[in-house]
């Protein structure tokens, strides 16, 4: 058995906001990579730690009582001391990484990131292109320093084009490529649809691949190199059939819903208890004969109407109809079982409770313990794969602001006590953001 992970031994600089970055970052950073992220202190990164450096128990409970945004849901709701590090937002991927703290947007930021840049085999930014612009911080600009680096960039749109500064938070990106309307519902308009940040997860697994490739090629060459990954472009081709439609046929696909194009039914329905639903997809005639044995065979299932595929598709909103009729007062999960063990696929929608009490999941370990000094113990969503050879798990707590400051300071970069003092008193190096940041 390997005693060592893959990426052990690689460093990698990370300057990222959101989740798309981040989420790339935290991949690297379970198998192995030394993953440093560097952080202002005199504002805060957009929707990355969370809105606000302060906040009050007061504000915590008005964004509860509304529904609320993850940025406020501090363990037991309670935002205390340090906000920034207790949100659920940043503790989802801050796991397994370094923390330190410099404005890259400043002459000594700069310094201290180029230093760091030097001894460092990666560099991940996820900004607005002209950010990192202003930062004098471009791949052309840090091969000079190291000609091994790889940098992977991850802007909305692209570092060319009209829209190359344009910025784009996850369900504006979804939109632009066509994702919020082919997943809404015919009957309602796209502002019924909701939020989904589906490209920023895609991204995230997209760019650790790219890094990964980019490793691979420097280890033949000797030689680092810029990868430009644009999170709609990455995202397009998840829409790929779709695309190939209109290219082929000039047909716009409607909505989708809850809908597949060939099988029916294919639906959420309705359970025992409140806010309780199941998932069904039928998609050939031995399942639909299958699901009809479950259901008692009814009168109702033998009319011609449903008597095939196509005939169901045709029909499905008065199928839908009466397969609500039939869940509606059934236990999700006996249903679920009941179906699974005659081949028809269907699952219980289950919110976050359901997933920590799945009985699958337990098994298979899948949840890992951490204990944080700013969130205490708790239990999170552990590795996305297994690797037969190589054991891995969750090792640290998400990282606090600045935690490791000392270190990439001065036994990764050199720094003196002096040196390391003089940015102390500037107010570059901290454990918590300046006063004036709200």
């Amino acid at each position: 058995m390997s005693k060592k992970l893959p990426l052990e031994g690689i460093r990698v600089i990370d300057v990222t906001v959101v989740w798309a970055g981040p989420h790339c970052t935290q991949l690297l950073a379970e198998w192995g990579a030394e993953v440093i992220r560097v952080e202002p202190r005199n504002r805060m990164q957009p929707s990355t730690r969370g809105q606000s450096a302060r906040v009050t128990k007061e504000q915590v409970d008005r964004a509860r009582g509304t529904g609320g945004s993850m940025f406020y849901a501090f363990p037991d709701w309670d935002p205390g001391e340090t906000p920034f590090n207790r949100s659920p937002s940043f503790n989802s991927h801050g796991r397994n990484k370094l923390s330190m703290t410099a404005d890259i947007m400043t002459p000594e930021g700069q310094d201290v990131f180029r230093r760091l840049i030097a001894v460092s085999d990666v560099f991940i930014e996820n900004n607005v292109p002209e950010t990192i612009e202003r930062a004098n911080a471009t791949y052309e600009e840090l091969r000079e320093i190291n000609p091994r680096l790889i940098m992977l960039r991850m802007p909305g749109y692209g570092l060319t084009g009209p829209y190359k500064n344009y910025r784009t938070f996850g369900t504006h990106m979804e939109g632009m490529t066509g994702h919020h309307y082919i997943r809404g519902y015919q009957d309602m308009d796209p502002s019924m649809t909701g939020d989904s940040f589906t490209g920023d997860a895609a991204a995230g697994v997209q760019g650790a691949f790219a890094v990964m490739l980019a490793l691979r090629q420097r280890k033949r060459t000797g030689k680092g190199q810029q990868i430009e990954m644009a999170l709609a472009e990455g995202f397009v081709p998840y829409m790929g059939e779709f695309m190939l439609d209109y290219s082929m046929n000039r047909r716009i696909t409607e909505p989708q819903a809850n809908r597949h194009p060939t099988h029916a039914p294919h639906n959420a329905y309705p359970c025992q208890g409140e806010d309780r639903w199941i998932a069904i997809d039928v998609g050939a005639q031995d399942e639909w004969e299958a699901l009809c044995d479950v259901m008692g065979n009814p009168d109702w299932a033998s009319d011609a109407k449903f008597a095939d595929q196509v005939s169901r598709h045709r029909n499905q909103s008065e199928l839908d109809a009466h397969i609500t009729d039939w869940t509606k007062d059934k236990d999700r999960y006996e249903l679920f079982h009941k179906l699974q063990a005659v081949g028809v696929v269907a699952g219980p929608v289950q919110d976050e409770a359901d997933a920590y009490a799945c009985p699958q999941l337990d098994d298979r370990g899948f949840f890992e313990e951490l204990t944080g000094p700013d969130t205490g113990t708790r239990s999170y969503p552990g590795l996305i794969f297994n690797m037969s050879k190589t054991p891995n798990n969750l090792r640290r707590h998400p990282v606090r602001l600045g935690e490791d400051n000392e270190y990439v300071h001065k036994e990764i970069l050199g720094m003196s006590d002096s040196e390391y003092t003089e940015l102390e008193r500037l107010g570059y190096i901290g454990s918590d953001y300046a006063p004036d940041v709200p």
